[in-house]
């Protein structure tokens, strides 16, 4: 008996065996033959370069003066461009130096003049008015101070017109050390001056009058546009804002702010922009802060209350404040883009009733988004919350239905089905994280083997080290189940519908908790889920839901739109990101970013393709084979390719100071007196690419070192960013004492003892170059009780903290700046060291020359390197 129980046993497990052999074969049958599988995917990279690649980098055709007879009215590219080449002949234009405060303001007055002299004087007033304003706020963790900076400020209005509503443009002339600026910011200087010919010529007037500002101090940062809102006599009519920004060289002009609130900005620039480039997703960017860019909108904002648009061109960021930024890296076609754009909405702004009382219309943000620049959508946040709910949960009743329709036509119930479903959710959550992972894995490992920035010059190689892991992370958990779990209850069309089903209830679930924390970026979740709910319930409502694999004809056909869009951002935000990177600091590794850029572009874009590699026969091959070419793209990435910078077109950003450090003790005794070369690296490699060149960086030390014996580290950072990064920069030791180009003073005209108990005030008057530092660090048992400076810093403890600083720049008021601060000791006894007082001088414009050895440590940097640097003394007292 127990031999045939025996027997039977082996031959039900045999049953078992061979009815699971024909069970998978069976379903092997019902998947496409695997050779189609790459041409599945070829498609989708082809749609990529054959639709996307040439729309996103489409500019309009140029007009030309000659032209402009029978184009009227239309903005004039060539016009633009002759004035940008006057403007790069003019050379860097550094706040304080000759360039800046005589030459490009002369420029500016006779370009307006020429302006003037052929506007139409019957219909419009055109005034002209040089402002030099003094003042100071708080930019980040310091006082930016300023004293006569300039602006060239232009007001047209209409005679016939009484509005008090004004419309204000803004963009700034002048630029960082070494470079012209032509594209930072002087396209959109010249697309102003061109802007304004057009508007004063005109036949058809406009209703609120239009101040164009050409502000003088934005790269200091941010100063003169500070000193036109809050000191001009123009300023407190200005009702909305139109700001143009350059972060590169030519392209198209991003919308990536808007408001605060205001959504009627947005749809005058629904109704008017020729060419539409915008995208909530950016604004939401940027304003969280993670980008090392900032613009005169924030102060237009923060401190004038205008609502506005902040517009900027993006392309080609790795010349953006280089001396590569030039005319001949500026297309024509980028100014006619940005001309026809800004010259549509000046003319929409200024004849816009909301301009008269925009407080009225001020209620809520907008959702806005650019299709491929060939239409744009916007509309209020309220309908988006309702659009990103009902679409969310509409899609989840589809889901649901097309499960209840599986379990009736096949030979599982409802619950088994649910069941299944549910295993392949999870799978599929399993798979996001693994194509957040796997991408994010391989940015650790780059930068564990000093190789990050690998696709900083080549682009495409992201394609092998982020996307590909992206893809292979989403598919490997369901393809592993499919493959080795085959369900005979169920069809496997079916099955593998469940898993965009799947993908299609994660959408949904992102989209109600984002919406519910109030963000505007979760439209993308909706798009994607509109799109695959239309399709969905084309299945539902026809015979393709139950047909085979019929029901992923139109699956892809709406996906196509999602597709489309999806790498149009994900590129867009790339592109962006890219040059940014190599400015972005050290502290962070930037191929994370790109790796969580690339998996969120999988995850939205591929999110209902990838899955459809397991509708084809082996597709652990399929995986295989992508795994192959991540590897090859890994090799090609540690050899030549993949080293970062590329001389002229991708350049490794070196900040450097020529120091000159003499630091005085109480009793005025010298405790160091040396000279040496302050770095602040810009990106993750810091200075290991120069190890290999004829560079002798032979004695660099990090500064971390001194930050507990010196004020500020032992180093003169420049302002807020060079200070944040103070303790991580690095001091390379010269033999030769570095040669101050210019005078300098720092003087204490008075100690007095206050009447109020154990206060004291000390009074300074510094001169010397246009740009200057303060830095305070009272001693143990001090604190600073008042200064002369604005208070926040002393207001708000819990924020800022000692050491100060206190950054100083003037434009053409060189006047020495006195001050003074009252200190509170503890023990009343003035007579011991009460305060360190750091001062430093920055020699930044070229109309102050580097000594012979500082030029040769120059000229020894390899030609992929592009340097900005000036010589700067830094002294520091203990009063």
């Amino acid at each position: 008996m127990k031999s045939e129980d025996a027997n039977g046993s082996a031959e039900s497990q045999s049953d078992l065996a061979l009815i699971n052999i024909l069970s998978q074969r069976k379903h092997t049958r019902l998947r496409l033959p695997w050779y189609y599988a790459p041409s599945f995917l070829l498609l989708w990279v082809a749609l990529f370069y054959a639709v996307v690649y040439p729309l996103y980098h489409r500019l309009p055709d140029s007009v030309l003066i000659a032209d402009e007879t029978r184009k009227p009215g239309e903005f004039v590219a060539e016009r633009a461009q002759r004035l940008l080449y006057k403007y790069d002949r003019i050379g860097p234009k550094v706040v304080g130096s000759v360039a800046n405060e005589v030459t490009t303001v002369a420029f500016l007055l006779e370009e307006v003049e020429n302006i003037r002299s052929a506007m139409r004087s019957d219909l419009y007033e055109l005034e002209v008015n040089v402002q030099q304003p003094s003042g100071a706020y708080m930019h980040w963790q310091m006082v930016n101070m300023y004293q006569g900076v300039q602006n060239v400020v232009v007001k047209i209005s209409n005679k016939k017109s009484n509005s008090s509503s004004y419309l204000l443009v803004n963009s700034h002339f002048d630029s960082k050390p070494s470079s012209p600026g032509s594209g930072d910011d002087g396209t959109m200087v010249v697309v102003m001056l061109e802007v304004l010919r057009q508007i004063s010529i005109s036949d058809t007037a406009f209703e609120h009058p239009i101040v164009f500002l050409f502000n003088g101090a934005e790269e200091n940062p941010l100063e003169a546009s500070h000193g036109f809102i809050t000191a001009h006599e123009w300023a407190k009519n200005c009702k909305a804002l139109i700001n143009l920004e350059v972060a590169g060289s030519g392209g198209r002009d991003l919308l990536f702010q808007s408001g605060p609130n205001n959504p009627w900005l947005i749809k005058y620039y629904y109704q008017n922009a020729e060419h539409p480039f915008a995208t909530t997703m950016a604004e939401e960017i940027f304003q969280s802060g993670i980008l090392p860019s900032d613009t005169d909108f924030r102060i237009f904002r923060d401190y004038g209350q205008l609502p506005g648009l902040d517009i900027a061109q993006i392309s080609n960021g790795y010349v953006y404040h280089t001396i590569f930024d030039n005319v001949q890296n500026v297309p024509i076609g980028s100014l006619q883009n940005t001309g026809e754009n800004a010259l549509s909405l000046v003319r929409a702004f200024a004849n816009a009733s909301e301009m008269y009382n925009p407080e009225d219309h001020s209620e809520g943000h907008a959702v806005f988004f650019d299709f491929l620049g060939l239409f744009f959508v916007y509309y209020t946040e309220t309908t988006g919350i309702i659009l990103n709910c009902c679409i969310a949960v509409i899609s989840l009743v589809l889901v649901g239905c097309s499960l209840l329709r599986m379990a009736r036509e096949s030979e599982a119930s409802l619950c088994q089905v649910s069941i299944w479903f549910s295993i392949i959710l999870g799978l599929h959550v399993l798979g996001m994280i693994l194509s957040l992972g796997l991408p994010l894995l391989m940015a650790v490992l780059y930068d564990a083997g000093n190789r990050s920035m690998t696709y900083f010059s080549n682009h495409w190689l992201v394609i092998g080290l982020f996307v590909i892991p992206a893809i292979i992370g989403q598919v490997l958990p369901l393809t592993l189940y499919y493959t080795l779990k085959p369900n005979d209850k169920i069809s496997h069309p079916n099955h593998l519908h469940m898993s965009l089903h799947a993908h299609c209830v994660l959408l949904a679930i992102i989209a109600i908790i984002l919406t519910s924390v109030s963000l505007r970026t979760p439209y993308l979740c909706m798009m994607s889920l509109l799109f695959y709910s239309a399709a969905l319930l084309i299945n539902l409502l026809s015979t393709l839901h139950d047909r085979g694999y019929f029901w992923v004809l139109m699956v892809q056909i709406l996906q196509l739109m999602p597709f489309l869009y999806f790498s149009y951002l994900f590129y867009t935000f790339l592109l962006v990101f890219f040059p940014m990177l190599g400015r972005f600091g050290h502290g962070t590794n930037p191929d994370l970013l790109v790796a969580l850029l690339c998996a969120m572009g999988c995850f939205f874009a591929l999110g209902f393709v990838a899955p459809l590699i397991n509708m084809f026969r082996w597709p652990k091959l399929a995986l295989l084979g992508l795994g192959v070419v991540t590897f090859i793209f890994c090799m090609i990435s540690v050899s030549d390719v993949g080293f970062p910078y590329r001389a002229k077109t991708s350049v490794m950003r070196i900040h450097f100071l020529h120091v000159r450090r003499i630091f005085y003790e109480y009793d005025g005794s010298v405790s160091l007196s040396d000279s040496g070369y302050y770095f602040d690296f810009q990106d993750r490699r810091l200075y290991r690419p120069l190890e290999d060149t004829n560079l002798n960086l032979t004695g660099l030390v990090s500064t971390s070192s001194d930050c507990d014996k010196y004020l500020m580290c032992g180093v003169p950072c420049f302002n807020h960013r060079w200070c944040k990064t103070r303790s991580s920069s690095h001091w390379l030791p010269r033999e030769q004492e570095v040669a101050i180009p210019g005078a300098t003073s720092l003087r204490l005209l008075s100690k007095t003892l206050l009447e109020t108990p154990k206060l004291a005030r000390f009074e300074f008057e510094i001169s010397g170059p246009p740009h200057m530092s303060l830095y305070i660090q009272p001693m143990e048992g001090v604190e600073v009780d008042d200064w002369s400076f604005i208070r926040n810093m002393l207001d708000e403890p819990e924020t800022y903290s000692a050491p100060y600083q206190i950054f100083f720049a003037y434009g053409k008021d060189n006047s020495p700046l006195k001050f003074h601060i009252d200190f509170k000791k503890s023990s009343g006894d003035f007579n011991t060291p009460t305060f360190q007082l750091g001062f430093a001088a920055s020699f930044v414009s070229y109309d102050y020359e580097r000594d012979a050895a500082g030029l040769k440590f120059i000229s020894d940097f390899p030609d992929f390197a592009h340097v900005m640097e000036w010589p700067t003394l830094y002294e520091r007292y203990i009063f």
